[in-house]
């Protein structure tokens, strides 16, 4: 079994320059797929709604712009705390959101104490998958 490294936070997402509406969400890390984090929103559906992308795209993004396309993220202010700024966007629509810059800081601090930067290879089990796609 692979390490996992998660966060609960509240998030806020912005309706409009000064309007937003709290979203409990959840922030996981786990070893045994280096490369990916994975946002879980818990929105009124029944089953949270989940995003996952670049480990590399959220831990850039808390110093500077970056990402283009159905994920971007960048360092921000909002009410006087500075926060990570993360832009969603796919068929179903777009959606921005701000999570407390510390808390994020810190829960990607952890991910790299795990797994450092440039050590994800070492992680990924490519040995054994390729023995399980070959039968042997």
């Amino acid at each position: 079994m692979h390490a996992v490294v998660e966060r609960d936070l509240e998030m806020d997402l912005v309706l409009e320059p000064g309007r937003s509406i709290p979203v409990p969400a959840r922030l996981s890390y786990r070893a045994d797929d280096p490369y990916a984090v994975r946002i879980a929103f818990h929105v009124t559906s029944r089953t949270p709604v989940n995003w996952t992308f670049a480990r590399e795209l959220l831990a850039e993004g808390v110093h500077r712009a970056c990402g283009s396309g159905d994920v971007r993220v960048w360092p921000g202010s909002s009410g006087g705390r500075t926060v990570v700024c993360v832009a969603l966007s796919s068929p179903d629509g777009e959606a921005l959101l701000e999570a407390p810059a510390r808390a994020v800081r810190t829960w990607l601090e952890s991910t790299l104490r795990l797994v450092e930067r440039g050590a994800e290879g070492k992680w990924l089990a490519l040995d054994e998958g390729l023995r399980e796609l070959l039968g042997a």
